[in-house]
């Protein structure tokens, strides 16, 4: 049997590359003589940036940043050259990620993307003449206040004082006008392209407040804060670029960086066609009978740009299966059945915590592949029954 394995990473415990190797791994103990083609999907979250070098032979810089809580960081951005083009690649969870947060402590409201903006503003000094923006897997709920603050805008509340440097989200309440004449100089002279969930937006009942807030630990009180917070900096943005920017597309991606980042003239892209065009996926499906895809959660959410969902909709196109293993099987999972995947499995295997689910997530996912691929032989040995 030729198999496709194309997973994205099941947050805070295995990135894709990982992923890929654990189903592959499950699949084999069933059938060793598969012929499995593995092609994870790095969505511009944890791992973006280290595959997009790997697969370009570029390389990484270390540099020690603001986390999201403010407390320095250590993390990373990636230079190769893309048709001859010096090009950085940032991925804002090395410095804003909700794994960055600390469990006992996650509060949207105060989190910041500070540390973004220094990355930014490394690659602008070392002479970047593109710049991607990997958004994906963020700890913050800021619009990407902090990185403009970093890369040297001035945030103002009505009396023309300056916000609180770093000071998240809530912040944007008392927000009344951004001055952007102290930016950084290069960024007049690079292009900023930013690979995001394109389905996310600002504001409204929709928006990254309301939908992700509660995922980043905002209670139900924070979750309506921020998005109050949300629509005044949508309202000022909104001035400074002559359109209303609320419901953008991509605007919400990562905490609203998105906007922040459409606000500094960047280029937002739906995130599976720029990844595919960055990792060259070619003929990804030719040649398979199965595919398995992979993520930590699937619900209603899942059809609206993620990982397993574009990866089932071009299945189809060839006629193909698509399995799903995923950690938590969320409210309306089965909205995916109409969009490609046929079959999904969570990899728990009894009640556990997140903690314990996250430390032994490299053996549920090899035995969730294993019983995964057992009912596919099991299904096999019916044919014609």
């Amino acid at each position: 049997m030729k198999i496709l394995i194309s997973p994205s990473g099941f947050k805070e415990s295995l990135e894709p590359y990982l992923a890929a190797d654990c189903i592959e791994a499950g699949i084999l103990r069933v059938c060793p003589d598969a012929i499995i083609r593995k092609a994870p999907l790095v969505d511009g979250g944890e791992g973006f940036a280290r595959a997009l070098v790997e697969s370009t032979g570029g390389v990484l810089r270390h540099l020690t940043v603001t986390g999201p809580t403010k407390l320095p960081v250590q993390s990373h951005y990636g230079i190769f050259y893309n048709g001859g083009r010096k090009t950085a690649v940032v991925e804002m969870a090395a410095a804003a990620g909700l794994g960055l947060v600390p469990r006992n402590s996650r509060n949207p409201c105060i989190t910041t993307t500070y540390g973004v903006g220094e990355l930014v503003a490394a690659a602008l000094d070392e002479g970047a003449q593109q710049i991607l923006v990997g958004c994906g897997d963020s700890g913050t709920s800021d619009g990407g206040a902090g990185m403009l603050q970093a890369l040297g805008a001035r945030l103002l509340d009505s009396h023309g004082n300056e916000l609180e440097v770093a000071g998240g989200g809530h912040t944007l309440l008392e927000l009344a006008d951004i001055d952007l004449s102290g930016l950084h100089p290069r960024l007049r002279e690079v292009e900023i392209e930013v690979p995001c969930n394109w389905k996310n937006v600002l504001c409204g009942p929709n928006g990254v407040a309301r939908v992700y807030g509660p995922q980043k630990g905002a209670s139900l009180e924070q979750v309506e804060l921020l998005a109050a917070a949300l629509d005044t900096y949508a309202s000022v943005v909104g001035r400074e670029l002559g359109y209303d920017v609320s419901r953008a597309a991509g605007s919400g991606a990562s905490g609203g960086l998105g906007t922040a980042l459409i606000l500094l003239g960047a280029k937002l892209r739906p995130r599976y066609e720029a990844i595919t065009e960055y990792f060259s996926f070619d003929g990804l499906f030719e040649g398979c009978q199965l595919v398995f895809t992979a993520e930590g959660a699937i619900d209603f959410q899942t059809p609206h740009g993620k990982i397993p969902a574009e990866i089932a909709m071009r299945a189809k196109k060839h006629g193909l299966p698509v399995i799903a293993l995923v950690g938590t099987v969320g409210l309306n999972a089965g909205d995916n059945y109409r969009i490609g995947i046929d079959a999904f499995s969570s990899i728990l295997q009894c009640p556990t915590t997140l903690e314990t689910a996250t430390r032994e997530a490299e053996r549920l996912l090899i035995d969730g592949a294993e019983s995964a691929m057992r009912m596919v032989m099991v299904g096999r040995s019916l044919k014609g029954v």
